[in-house]
């Protein structure tokens, strides 16, 4: 099987520019291809996860991957997607986030001796001079055309800013400036960004007469998944100081059994055909793909170590109610009344739910338990002595829990 014939068994390609030629440069390594990454927040999360691991997968072939960071685009914001104008950020905000990208796909990625590249397009999109811009680049793009862009069609109904329409521009001035420097002669990104790719291929053949090509990855995590990648508490964070590798681990384990084919040929660089065995299993054999699917992918982003400890703790939760390796809150004086705690008080404090009138609804409905017992009484309190030593396991439902202790 081919490099390609592997991307689209996988499931990973949605639509092409030029498949014959796209199937040339990537089957004999040949493909010097970029991935764009805005800034907007100071870690990357599980929907850039997918593109990071196609990088790897592209690169281990010989492939050699481009990481551009936007931190000239994120001055605009993208629009794709987005029913409202993103936030606005300041320039050390976005130079800070840009930093903490560049140490996350480290782990991905191999930039030593020229193998991958990482750059920022506001190395050359901040020193542009808007009336050359507009003569350079602006007479290759059609008005009508881009506001038929699907990117658009959503912000059109509230009000497209002139500060997001650029932003097709933009990106599209991004492949013609990675084409001329770096040789860069093809283009991935999520299927939401198909307008914003064509406009940048374009641009390179009618301002210079040479060919390049795009490619939409199908990405499970964007496209499918705007319920995936987030939790009671948010996003996905690849940070172990936002996400820890446990609680990375248990979100992989717990994803709908529908998926979890789907996410192992995906993320994982396991052989298909040992995935493909998996596609029969049923019952406890899916949890065992679950178990397979959060195992792999939290040694790809935290390492084997993390992902064995998260694996044994998560055994551990599941077979006695506790676990030395689960997510934790440590009970502060502040949190005490008369030295002891009720038990919504400490559902709350905790963060397993978002306030005390759901702490409530959670014990009358009989989801509450500690240390595998259920608790049915809404006043029921714990001393400070309660959370010495091990400490006690808070559970709500059957997927959210803490460790509660006090030092």
């Amino acid at each position: 099987m081919t490099v390609y014939d592997e991307l689209v068994a996988r499931g990973l390609i949605a639509q092409v520019t030029d498949e014959d030629e796209i199937k040339e440069l990537i089957n004999n390594g040949k493909a010097v291809f970029y991935i764009g990454f805005d800034p907007t927040a100071d870690s990357l999360h599980v929907g850039h996860f997918m593109a990071l691991c196609l990088m790897k997968r592209l690169q281990m072939a010989g492939n050699k991957p481009i990481a551009l960071i936007g931190g000239g685009t994120a001055m605009v914001g993208d629009p794709s997607g987005r029913s409202d104008m993103r936030q606005m950020m300041t320039r050390e905000t976005i130079q800070h986030n840009c930093e903490c990208f560049k140490e996350q796909m480290s782990r991905f990625i191999d930039f030593s001796e020229g193998k991958a590249l990482m750059v920022n397009n506001a190395d050359w999109l901040l020193n542009l001079n808007y009336v050359e811009l507009l003569r350079d680049v602006g007479a290759h793009f059609s008005v009508n055309r881009m506001l038929t862009a699907e990117c658009y069609k959503q912000r059109m109904e509230k009000g497209l800013s002139f500060l997001e329409f650029n932003y097709m521009i933009m990106q599209s001035y991004d492949f013609l400036e990675l084409f001329q420097k770096y040789g860069c002669n093809m283009q991935f990104g999520g299927d939401d960004q198909w307008s914003n790719m064509l406009g940048g291929t374009e641009l390179i053949r009618r301002k210079l007469g040479k060919d390049a090509y795009a490619m939409t990855i199908n990405l499970l995590l964007n496209s499918e998944g705007k319920k995936m990648g987030k939790t009671q508490k948010g996003a996905v964070w690849l940070d172990p100081k936002k996400t820890t590798p446990f609680e990375f681990y248990q979100y992989w384990r717990n994803v709908a059994d529908a998926d979890v084919i789907k996410c192992l040929k995906m993320l994982t660089f396991l052989p298909l055909s040992e995935i493909e065995a998996m596609e029969s299993w049923e019952g406890s054999q899916l949890n065992r793909a679950k178990e397979i699917l959060a195992f792999e992918l939290t040694k790809l982003v935290h390492g084997e170590e993390e992902a064995v400890k998260s694996q044994e703790a998560a055994k551990a939760l599941f077979a006695s109610g506790n676990a030395a390796n689960m997510p934790s809150y440590e009970v502060k004086e502040e949190d005490l009344t008369e030295g002891s705690i009720d038990i919504l008080t400490l559902l709350h404090v905790s963060g397993l739910v978002p306030s005390k009138s759901e702490a409530r609804r959670a014990v009358q409905q009989g989801g509450v338990s500690v240390d595998g017992e259920k608790v049915t009484d809404i006043k029921t309190v714990y001393s400070k002595d309660s959370f010495s030593g091990e400490g006690i396991v808070l559970k709500r439902g059957k997927k959210n829990f803490r460790k509660i202790i006090m030092k």
